[in-house]
């Protein structure tokens, strides 16, 4: 059974959005930020794995789980930011 031309061209986009998506969350995912305070650094990919934590070890526990947490959200914030961008430039599904 053979599918009417426009439902194949349907199809065709929404196999194209799918690729373009894919890309998209490949890309994330080697977008890295990386935060520094008072001798304590994070890195996080786009996908917020953590890939890297340094301590100092000059700082008690309390005062580097503050800077931890500091650190933590304004990553997410850049990255959050980073994420609609690139979500931006994506066409959507045009439904």
């Amino acid at each position: 059974m053979e599918l009417p031309c426009f439902l194949e061209k349907i199809m065709f986009e929404k196999i194209k959005k799918i690729k373009q998506l894919r890309d998209i969350q490949k890309s994330l995912k080697e977008e890295k930020v990386e935060m520094e305070k008072d001798g304590l650094r994070i890195v996080l990919n786009g996908k917020l794995e953590l890939l890297e934590l340094n301590l100092n070890p000059e700082k008690s526990f309390s005062e580097q789980e503050e800077i931890l947490k500091q650190l933590f959200n304004q990553a997410i914030r850049e990255i959050q930011v980073k994420i609609s961008h690139k979500l931006s430039q994506f066409s959507g599904w045009g439904l």
